[in-house]
């Protein structure tokens, strides 16, 4: 049994309360608890350095025994954790308010969990032997990757801080791509965004804090016992010391990344680089947490609103987002002189089509019909689904006889593709085009009514035709 700090652990659950033991046993003193007055006789007896609390205990709310202990004087300044489910959220939220310094979640993530207590069980004393200008190194960077959003940037800020604040030969993260390969994400000697892989049989050193998730510290290479099995690999090699420490905060989230730092100096490694080192880990472990979800917040709400806007069926724009972008190019139309287009269409004889091949069949051929038009049209230009077998697409800067040619080219694609659904057949399609013309129309409604009717007319003649504004052209 370790003999370093004591924890305290109150929890009634076995399974739990076993594997937290087993881990903590190693490196502290682990007592237990399971009632309150239990808890308070051993925090008399043993004033634990930290305390860890389920919140469902024996006589008492886990929530309400931390508030009693942050209010003792005694026993305030203890660092508490809570232990609650994932769908215990109020206690959480009632612990915090409480007095209780983080949580745990079951089920639980081990290393993520060890990293949290350790963190909570720093203190004055770990900062004892960093020098004034290692302070002000850790204020600065703490301060500079708090408000950094991207996670590359966190990693290469990291890297290069401790690189040329130890003059180090490299300093670099290293991380698991999806494919479980070794992958180096940042680096100081590496050109930005440029990644390498990593041979894990060449890193023993790696290799041990990925199993042990323990920091690995080697301060002679070339005759440590760990570096046996590769010394033919780092004979040349000009750096004699290595520290691999592991950046875990909740590894669910920010994933698995070990920070490397290598010196041409023998016991380079001292105990203030060491802990100089941990804590811009434990600093970046912090920022890359809350990085890493703002990212995938971001990205969720990009996505959401891409989704927004697209039609369910087709996947290309919706009819809101068509009357959105178009009140928008009609103003600049209007503004700028500049010349806007539309291009209106539906599927002649839809109905015959789900009438004869069913509705599935009808949906894959409008899906097929948004695809086509999304390949032909310009990186300008805006496809949208209108509504059942009508489309539209917004031609910006495009004047009617530049519409009128483009209407022909996406009538030509859709009348010679073999649509599967009904035994490779073609279909035709019915046009109309509308375009500003000195000012005219006076609105965006008008120019999209101009287009409705051209295509009416169209249908009017029979399958096949173009009409252009009150202008009728056949298409054959």
């Amino acid at each position: 049994m370790a003999q370093g700090k004591t924890i305290l652990l109150v929890d009634e659950d076995a399974s739990y309360k076993d594997l937290l033991w087993e881990a903590l046993n190693v490196k502290y003193r682990v007592i237990e608890a399971v009632t309150c007055d239990e808890v308070l006789l051993l925090v008399a007896e043993s004033s634990p350095d930290l305390i860890i609390i389920d919140v469902d205990i024996s006589g008492q709310c886990g929530v309400e025994l931390c508030q009693n202990l942050k209010e003792e004087v005694a026993t305030s300044d203890i660092p508490i954790l809570l232990v609650t489910t994932a769908t215990q959220s109020r206690d959480f939220i009632l612990g915090l308010q409480a007095g209780a310094n983080d949580y745990i979640t079951k089920p639980m993530c081990l290393p993520a969990v060890l990293a949290r207590i350790e963190s909570h069980l720093r203190s004055q004393s770990d900062y004892a032997e960093l020098e004034q200008n290692d302070l002000l190194m850790l204020l600065e960077v703490s301060e500079t990757i708090s408000v950094t959003r991207s996670p590359n940037a966190i990693l290469r800020l990291i890297v290069n801080k401790i690189s040329n604040a130890f003059d180090v030969e490299r300093c670099s993260v290293i991380s698991f791509s999806n494919d479980g390969d070794l992958v180096v994400k940042a680096s100081s000697d590496l050109d930005k965004n440029r990644e390498i892989n990593l041979d894990m049989s060449r890193y023993p050193e790696i290799a041990e804090a990925v199993e042990t998730r323990q920091t690995v510290i080697i301060n002679d290479i070339k005759n440590h016992p760990m570096m046996v099995p590769v010394r033919e690999h780092i004979t040349g090699l000009n750096y004699n010391s290595v520290i691999v420490i592991p950046l875990i905060k909740k590894e669910s989230v920010i994933g698995t990344f070990f920070l490397r730092t290598a010196s041409r100096e023998k016991n380079w490694a001292s105990a203030r680089i060491c802990k100089l080192c941990q804590l811009m880990a434990n600093i970046a472990a912090n920022a890359l947490e809350n990085a890493t979800l703002f990212e995938s917040i971001k990205t969720a709400q990009e996505h959401f609103e891409e989704m927004s806007i697209r039609d369910d069926l087709t996947r290309i724009y919706n009819r809101r987002h068509f009357f959105n972008r178009l009140k928008e190019e009609f103003s600049r139309s209007v503004r700028y002189a500049e010349p806007l287009s539309l291009i209106f269409f539906d599927i002649d004889k839809f109905k015959d089509v789900n009438d004869n091949y069913g509705h599935t069949a009808g949906d894959q051929i409008l899906r097929q019909v948004g695809t086509l038009l999304t390949n032909i049209a310009r990186k300008s230009d805006l496809p949208a689904r209108y509504g059942g077998d009508e489309f539209v697409m917004m031609l910006p800067n495009t004047e009617a006889d530049g519409a009128y040619e483009l209407a022909g080219r996406v009538a030509s694609v859709i009348q010679n593709y073999a649509f599967a659904e009904i035994d490779n057949r073609s279909i035709t399609v019915s046009m109309g085009v509308s375009s500003c013309i000195d000012d005219q129309p006076g609105s965006f409604e008008e120019l999209i009514k101009m287009a409705d009717d051209a295509m009416y007319r169209s249908k009017e003649q029979g399958p096949g035709y173009i009409s252009v504004a009150d202008v009728e052209t056949f298409v054959r």
